[in-house]
């Protein structure tokens, strides 16, 4: 593995429905609005040539002090079982969000294989790697609780 290169797995346990966990997680242009602290900024880019799927260009943060610009688009989906993307730019690889239910909760999984491109990124890899992957794991946190609320949220709304 390349020091740039980065497989980061991402488990969640969330009180709720799998269809409803599936569509929060799946409307990538809806992520700014629920998870503001890492997804700062989304735009449409287009459609994948490969995909035929919407383009997405992104803006993210961490924790540290950088943003990072990317594009992603889904590549395969499997309603609700499992989502696949793929992303390029300062952040290029792939990902896939697997979910099951499992009582009254979902376990969801994010398998995230990356490549750090953005220049800074790559040349500090071989000695930061672990502070940025440490800054991925507090996105994914932020995440968590990002999508407890919008589930509380969403059934506060249907009251």
């Amino acid at each position: 593995m390349r020091a740039n290169e980065y497989y980061m797995p991402t488990d969640w346990r969330i009180k709720g429905d799998i269809r409803e966990v599936y569509e929060v997680c799946s409307n990538f242009k809806d992520y700014q609005r629920w998870w503001p602290e890492v997804y700062l900024d989304i735009q449409t880019a287009g459609t994948d040539k490969e995909t035929g799927n919407e383009v997405y260009a992104l803006l993210t943060r961490g924790k540290l002090p950088y943003k990072l610009r990317w594009q992603s688009c889904k590549t395969a989906e499997n309603v609700p079982h499992s989502l696949s993307l793929k992303a390029s730019g300062d952040l290029a690889g792939h990902g896939t969000w697997k979910f099951e239910q499992d009582g009254e909760y979902v376990n969801v999984r994010f398998d995230w294989y990356v490549n750090a491109d953005k220049p800074l990124l790559k040349w500090l890899s071989p000695v930061m790697k672990p502070i940025f992957r440490s800054n991925h794991y507090w996105a994914m946190g932020k995440g968590l609780a990002s999508l407890e609320r919008e589930l509380e949220r969403r059934h506060r709304d249907i009251r």
